[in-house]
């Protein structure tokens, strides 16, 4: 009966029931994320950061602790003492920074395989944003004292520190220049969807890409609102630039968008 109950529960959530109907002998998290014996390592060798040797890789997985997190969860806020560093083994996160008039800008979005906290870790200052997850997650957290050890003993732990750090202050210009030097909201929108059409697939001439953003998170990401982002992407609609439809977006005229910013 309990376990009819569970199925039921975890189909209303949209959660795989294979997640609970596996044999006892495989290792699956609440949120239906396979666990994995070595899911630090795994993630930064899949996000391409190399620069930790096996023996470091190992020391790191030793350290961490492994733990899933549902969507919507909340990992740390801004203001708050460092704990530690947290490695993103699965899913998508979101940093996000707020004003006191409570205006939310997210950051940037979170990749498997990058490390969150490391600015605070290191200075030891709280914590700059929030993280909170987009999608089910599985994290690795390290305590900061067993990090700050680990890049005592390891000089190519060092080295993929200095590399994070730098791609988050590359991260931080690009903000600045899309937010700061956009003329108008649909410029600001257009830089953004062509930084998303690198990762899409071109299809007869067309990108195409899933988007899991809404439209909120979308306005977040470039400083508006989420009526603005709407009315924008309608209107590149009209105009036969793109086709959203549901998750998925179709930029049939990549030219038209480079033309809005100039490029």
């Amino acid at each position: 009966m309990l376990h009819a109950q569970l199925l039921t529960s975890a189909a209303s959530e949209g959660f795989p029931i294979s997640a609970l109907t596996q044999p006892s002998n495989t290792k699956i998290s609440p949120y239906g994320l396979p666990v994995g014996d070595h899911c630090v390592s795994s993630a930064l060798r899949a996000n391409g950061l190399s620069a930790l040797g096996d023996a470091s890789l190992a020391d790191l997985d030793r350290i961490a602790h492994t733990t899933s997190f549902p969507e919507g969860a909340v990992i740390f806020v801004e203001g708050q003492v460092p704990r530690g560093v947290y490695v993103l083994c699965q899913g998508r996160m979101k940093l996000t920074t707020t004003n006191r008039d409570g205006k939310t800008l997210i950051m940037r979005i979170v990749q498997p395989g990058e490390i969150l906290g490391l600015q605070s870790m290191v200075t030891g200052k709280p914590y700059e944003l929030t993280v909170e997850t987009l999608q089910p997650c599985q994290l690795a957290f390290v305590n900061r004292a067993d990090f700050l050890r680990f890049l005592k003993e390891h000089a190519d732990a060092c080295l993929l520190v200095a590399q994070q750090l730098s791609n988050e202050c590359q991260s931080a210009y690009e903000m600045v220049r899309s937010i700061g030097l956009s003329h108008s909201v649909s410029e600001k929108l257009a830089r953004l969807l062509l930084q998303w059409a690198n990762d899409g697939r071109v299809t007869e001439g067309s990108i195409r890409l899933k988007i899991s953003l809404t439209h909120e998170e979308m306005a977040q990401l470039i400083g508006t609102t989420r009526e603005t982002v709407t009315r924008t992407l309608g209107e590149l609609k009209k105009r036969r630039i793109l086709e959203l439809t549901g998750s998925t977006l179709l930029i049939r005229d990549r030219g038209a968008l480079q033309g809005m910013v100039g490029a």
